[in-house]
């Protein structure tokens, strides 16, 4: 990892014993690590940085997915997609003449990506509807030319963001292009009515763009493509060719196509629940809609947003959230009040987000979560003990010492081994209101079982796609609550008479434990579960079309160790019935 510390920083996190005599401030204040876009090297800011602001800003936001007086449900900056509003081409570009955004303020929407933690912003330049976001000789559909703003946000926002020592990148979609001729999902003629080829738009308007947002507003951090669909891969070559020209620091998002990206984005909305190899990110929003929906007041809480931003950093990646300004460039004032309070909490801990490596437990555990950097352990508490005790698994090195923190102070916490697990000592109220942090100093890098701990005080969830599964099938399966609202689950289904899902886990305390499965189904469902080689229980439960927690009852472990706990579907649908978690809680 590349790390820029001050030199007085270095001093102070050796003298982990004496951190509150040699000045909290030194040690855990804003300057513990200096990730700016001017001194950084390719790929810093995402890899190091590792959260980010999205932006999805365009003529669509003036509709808020309101057209004609209907509300459309679902993702705004789809609404001229025949899925929602069907907007035609021609009656869509008529709302350039309507877009004067006066509200937008770059300097505000850059201290707000600061101020919330962010290391750089990725803002649409020219989204699936093809109007661009900026000042484009490419085509004459962009803001400055047909609308009465005739501003260039970009140049503005790349300069605000060099101010507040943040990166700069573009989103552009390549391949669809709903408003030009012969662009993916748009029309097959041109305006006289001659046939129009993909290769027509590639040549007059997406190669010269992209030319455009690589050239034109300074040194810039990345080019998010999106949606490359059956995009030959010589296309996709030639705009990756265009940006290691223009841009040799910059990054290339994964949907560029053709693996051609320099690292992986995953699913919309989707943030991973196991370690992911390799360079990646997670992209979600704020709300619901990507782009400003009227109605969607579905914000992320800021203990959302810092649960969210910790496992993906504790999985190992890149979390990028969006935000979507209204059509007049303002800042929905419920988002950005909890990016800012998440933020404080990050400006109070910077050690546990940024230069960190993902956890060697490759998972949650039932209290929160764990990001590592060199031999430090930052454990991120937002289910606080009230016993006092704080229970950790599988930690197989040695700890030299533990802190929990709170701000500029730190309280050394005693430290105790009870049948390979770690138990701390903490007070009974968490000092921090959002997500406490212990930090955990070991002798050496940390090695790890990472056999899920059953907690002796707390519910622990294990999901479906953790287990072994034989005479069944382990899916992923996502679908839309809302028009591009992605849902997701990896599930465990297709029983059959012999099919069984098995959990290998790890008990400090025996005991009973009550057991509860979350399922869909069709039915009546009748499930067994058994400890392998032990206690038996099964009970019948009306199955949801969503899932639900269904309990289903007290089972015996009979002394500490490892067991194996296997689940069967054994009346119903087995065809139908989707298992997605089993979650253990201590009766007593």
């Amino acid at each position: 990892m590349r790390i820029y510390l001050i030199v007085g920083l270095l001093v102070a996190m050796t003298l982990h014993g004496g951190a509150a005599e040699q000045g909290m401030d030194k040690m855990w204040g804003e300057s513990t690590v200096k990730l700016r876009a001017e001194n950084a090297e390719r790929g810093q800011l995402f890899e190091e940085g590792n959260y980010a602001m999205f932006i999805h800003w365009g003529l669509y936001s003036q509709l808020g997915n309101k057209v004609d007086g209907k509300t459309y449900y679902g993702i705004g900056e789809w609404i001229m997609n025949p899925r929602m509003a069907g907007i035609p081409p021609a009656e869509y570009k008529k709302l350039a003449g309507t877009f004067n955004p006066q509200e937008f303020d770059a300097k505000a929407i850059a201290k707000l990506a600061k101020d919330a933690g962010m290391k750089y912003i990725i803002i649409t330049s020219k989204h699936h509807d093809g109007f661009a976001m900026y000042d484009s000789k490419a085509c004459d559909f962009n803001i400055t030319k047909t609308t009465p703003w005739a501003k260039d946000p970009m140049h503005e926002l790349a300069d605000a963001c060099r101010a507040e020592g943040l990166g700069l990148g573009f989103y552009y979609s390549h391949n669809q292009d709903w408003t030009f001729p012969g662009g993916g999902n748009g029309p097959k003629v041109d305006e006289d009515g001659n046939p129009a080829t993909f290769d027509d738009y590639f040549v007059k308007k997406c190669l010269p763009q992209v030319e455009e947002i690589t050239s034109n507003y300074g040194p810039i951090e990345l080019v998010w493509f999106d949606t490359p669909g059956k995009m030959p891969k010589k296309y996709v070559q030639q705009l990756v060719d265009v940006v290691r020209k223009n841009q040799p620091n910059a990054l290339v998002s994964g949907r560029a196509g053709h693996g051609l990206g320099d690292y992986q984005s995953l699913g919309d909305m989707e943030v991973p629940h196991r370690n992911v190899k390799g360079l990646w990110e997670a992209v979600d929003t704020t709300n619901d809609s990507w782009a400003y929906a009227w109605y969607d007041e579905y914000w992320k809480t800021p203990e959302e947003i810092l649960r969210r931003l910790i496992a993906c950093i504790a999985r190992g990646g890149t979390y990028m959230l969006n935000i979507g300004p209204r059509g007049d460039g303002s800042v929905p004032e419920r988002a950005a009040r909890s990016l800012r309070e998440s933020g404080e909490w990050i400006h109070r801990y910077p050690q546990v987000v940024y230069c960190t490596d993902a956890s060697p437990w490759e998972h949650a555990l039932p209290w929160g979560d764990v990001t590592v950097k060199d031999h430090k352990l930052y454990l991120s508490v937002f289910d606080w003990p009230a016993s006092g005790k704080l229970y950790l698994p599988g930690l197989k090195t040695s700890v030299k010492s533990a802190q929990l923190l709170n701000g500029n102070e730190a309280e050394i916490i005693k430290v105790e081994k009870s049948n390979g697990w770690t138990v701390f000592e903490v007070p009974r109220v968490a000092p921090e209101k959002l997500v406490s942090v212990i930090e955990v100093d070991l002798e050496d890098s940390p090695q790890v079982d990472p056999t899920f701990g059953i907690d002796p005080e707390m519910e622990t969830e294990i999901l479906a796609e953790f287990a072994t599964v034989q005479g069944a099938k382990s899916t992923t399966k996502r679908w839309m609550e809302k028009f591009g609202e992605w849902k997701a689950v990896k599930h465990v289904h297709n029983w059959t008479p012999d099919g069984k899902a098995v959990f290998e886990v790890d008990v400090l305390e025996s005991g009973d434990y009550n057991i509860s499965l979350t399922y869909s189904g069709e039915g009546r469902l009748v499930w067994g579960v058994d400890v392998v080689g032990g206690e038996h229980i099964q009970n019948e439960q009306n199955s949801s079309h969503n899932y639900q927690e269904f309990p289903i009852g007290w089972i015996n472990f009979p002394k500490p160790g490892k067991y194996k706990v296997a689940v069967t579907c054994l009346e119903g649908d087995g065809k139908t019935s989707s298992l997605k978690s089993i979650g253990f809680k201590p009766v007593f």
